[in-house]
């Protein structure tokens, strides 16, 4: 059948089928979304999580369904570059109209590179860049809410709040709304005060809530004499009622917020390009590609990020090499110095003690992408087929990928044919930053450390290699976790008190005289494996000698087993509005609830990573 149609007619018919799937997938993505408030309203934590993942599930499932109908339409046709040439032209005037042009450009990517199996990059068959260098359309209403001037007295902003409040509509009511309110324009009028500001010229808020596990977040902008201030509050859902929990109004806070170790919000956007340039103007630093990573177009996201190193491989010279630090036994990690990313490849075979396998570090990267990463694992970004010229790669990287990659990386004269990689933002391994820093941001990493650790097992993972150099900080001072070959599920694992030796003689020998399984796990010895020595190890001691005991642990086990959903703040402590006490009983959250650690650790946050050190991370 396919042989009795024209070009032009089975052109028209592919693009078509391609568009639909798209649609299709907009349709379904949208309407798990559009759940997030219901669930949020009802605190349907469990359900939400679900939600999270099939939304994640979802983008392959279409494309593997469009595949196939391609396949059976074009039949043996389906590889003719020359024909897909015109079902790209045909889909680029479908697409030209919709609100999420660019959304749709990345879809016929994903269709194209399934069937062609491209190394690099084909303009014939594939959106290079954008096929539009402006937006084809014109927005029909903005995406934000005006608010007008207001002086920067606690009255005057708990009024403008109680109007923003008001049209969210969330469907539930505020626990003793006028304290929140009261609170959250104290807040505001504290930092228009450090700035010197008396007035609020405008505000705009997105219409949309920001919706991830179980917070709410209004999301908008301040503009206040020269200055664009962002305004986030954020909003918690209790047994009695709703609580405006903290305010974010500085661009560091409000990027951790939107961190690439986060699960990925519920938003819902009819136009995502508008969304991202306003997110953009209150955090510049943000690129536009982790932003729409952030609202779960990651796949966009990651053709954005594809765009960038691009641009920095053209605006640059320098060679691709072995990333600092120690080698891995699973991974090779390498690095460009002037790009703020690593890749990592899976090694051919791993040397002992090292029992995984290949399908199993890639299960495990599976699990943290879909898995909420308690913004303690760094979300890694999948590349097939990355191409790379070959002048670009330092000789010993050459050689150990000649060595140790041979699976997964073709050498051809003039460049390299990258099949599976990871790309992860860089950070500098805890192991390192700890010698590197001074003594406070030393004491406040490892003081954030165990923070980390317990964030983790509050969403169901441990870490299993408990080595520093598996840790890393990034340019907030967060401490985050990056080697993913040995995570398991917390409730998995059988954690012990070590037996005492029950004689002098018990002391003396050189193997336990206990039997040890698989799975158990002694949290005495976590010291040991951590490393830690002198006052470093002292500070871990003092603020989290919990986790040296198998009690927390076991709790922690049993409350994730009992359905509980235990609550992880994507801010400081020191910055909720109501105190802990006067609501439900809480985690630790973000960066734990010691008072004595929270100015140090909110200090130390302040302070960015220098950009230009070249570190990087290496997996055990």
């Amino acid at each position: 059948m396919t042989k009795q149609l024209t070009d032009s007619r089975l052109a028209n018919l592919g693009a078509k089928a391609i568009c639909e799937a798209f649609s299709d997938y907009q349709s379904q993505f949208r309407a798990i979304t559009q759940r997030a408030r219901g669930r949020f309203v009802e605190r349907e934590w469990r359900a939400a999580q679900v939600d999270a993942t099939n939304r994640l599930d979802l983008y392959k499932d279409v494309v593997n369904g469009c595949v196939a109908e391609i396949h059976e339409l074009m039949e043996e046709r389906v590889s003719e570059k020359l024909l897909w040439t015109g079902i790209k032209a045909v889909y680029s005037g479908l697409i030209d109209q919709r609100d999420d042009w660019e959304l749709g450009e990345t879809f016929f990517n994903s269709i194209t590179r399934r069937i062609f199996t491209t190394v690099g990059l084909d303009p014939q068959i594939e959106f290079v860049d954008s096929d539009f260098e402006t937006p084809p359309t014109q927005p029909t209403q903005p995406i934000y809410r005006v608010y007008g001037r207001v002086a920067a007295s606690p009255d005057a902003l708990a009024v403008m709040l109680e109007d923003i409040i008001d049209e969210y509509q969330f469907g539930a009511e505020f626990q003793d709304k006028p304290r929140n309110l009261q609170l959250a324009a104290r807040q505001i009028e504290v930092y228009l005060q450090s700035i010197g500001e008396t007035f609020v010229t405008r505000t705009e808020m997105v219409s949309s809530v920001f919706y991830r596990n179980k917070g709410a977040y209004l999301v908008g902008r301040m503009f206040a004499g020269s200055c664009v201030v962002p305004l986030v509050l954020a909003v918690l859902h209790y047994n009695d009622g709703l609580v405006i929990d903290t305010v974010l109004l500085d661009e560091g806070e409000v990027s951790v917020l939107f961190s690439f170790t986060r699960s990925y919000f519920q938003v819902e956007v009819a136009r995502p390009y508008d969304l991202m340039r306003f997110l953009r103007s209150i955090m510049p630093r943000k690129k536009i590609a982790e932003l729409y990573i952030s609202i779960g177009y990651n796949k966009h996201g990651k053709t954005l990020l594809y765009r960038d190193l691009l641009q920095a491989l053209t605006a640059s010279d320098d060679e691709f090499r072995i990333a600092s630090g120690q080698p891995g036994m699973v991974m090779t990690v390498f690095t460009l110095p002037s790009y703020d990313a690593v890749f990592k490849i899976i090694k051919d075979y791993f040397a002992p003690p090292k029992n995984t396998t290949r399908q199993q570090v890639m299960a495990h990267y599976q699990m943290v992408f879909q898995h909420d990463r308690a913004g303690r694992l760094i979300d890694a970004q999948e590349f097939e087929h990355l191409k790379i010229e070959r002048s670009r790669i330092s000789p010993q990287l050459l050689e150990e990928l000649k060595q140790m990659a041979k699976k997964s990386v073709t050498i051809a004269a003039d460049y390299l044919d990258i099949k599976h990689v990871y790309v992860e933002r860089r950070v500098i391994p805890l192991n390192i930053y700890i010698y590197e820093k001074s003594e406070p941001e030393a004491r406040a990493a490892i003081i954030d450390l165990g923070f980390a650790i317990k964030d983790l097992a509050a969403t169901n993972i441990f870490p299993g290699d408990m080595f520093l150099k598996n840790f890393g900080v990034t340019r907030h001072g967060r401490v985050v976790f990056y080697d993913y070959d040995e995570l398991a599920p917390l409730t998995s694992c059988n954690f012990r008190t070590m037996p005492q030796p029950t004689s002098f003689n018990e002391e003396l020998w050189a193997e336990p005289g206990y039997s040890v399984r698989e799975n158990d796990i002694f949290p005495e010895e976590f010291l040991h494996f951590l490393g830690l020595h002198g006052t470093l190890r002292d500070v871990f001691v003092e603020h989290h000698a919990d986790l040296l005991e198998a009690r927390f642990w076991q709790e922690t086990q049993a409350r994730i087993r009992r359905g509980e959903v235990l609550d992880i703040f994507p801010y400081n402590q020191n910055k909720r509005l109501l105190k802990t006490q006067d609501l439900a009983p809480q985690s630790h959250g973000e960066q734990g609830e010691d008072a004595k650690v929270e100015p140090l650790l909110e200090e130390i946050s302040r302070t960015p990573t220098v950009e230009t050190v070249v570190y990087s991370h290496q997996t055990h």
